[in-house]
């Protein structure tokens, strides 16, 4: 679990991330996309394709820092009954949201 200081602004992108990429490409397409500093201090989270894996970048002040979460072998993809709010996130197609929730191409 991540210990994220109040005031962090949480990025999402809405679509599938090719997981083979790193911290500095991930970083690299921050800055193209959204035009923002991923040295910021903000979250930004990557989904890949199948769903199974997330990848998360921040820079928490000591430097980048590029944390994988990956679901557990068994544990089922069910789809959760989601938020408003998350459900306009996930059906927002692909690139990155903004915090006003308008996609970024």
């Amino acid at each position: 679990m991540l210990a994220v200081p109040a005031g962090v602004r949480v990025w999402l992108a809405s679509g599938p991330t090719d997981m083979r990429r790193g911290m500095n490409s991930l970083a690299l397409q921050v800055q193209q996309v959204l035009k923002l500093n991923p040295h910021g201090g903000d979250l930004f989270v990557f989904r890949g394709k199948r769903g199974h894996l997330l990848k998360v970048l921040w820079a928490d002040g000591l430097g980048l820092s590029l944390y994988i979460k990956r679901r557990a072998a068994g544990v089922s993809a069910r789809r959760h009954r989601l938020a408003p709010a998350a459900a306009h996130v996930a059906a927002a197609g692909g690139g990155l949201m903004r915090q006003d929730d308008s996609l970024v191409d």
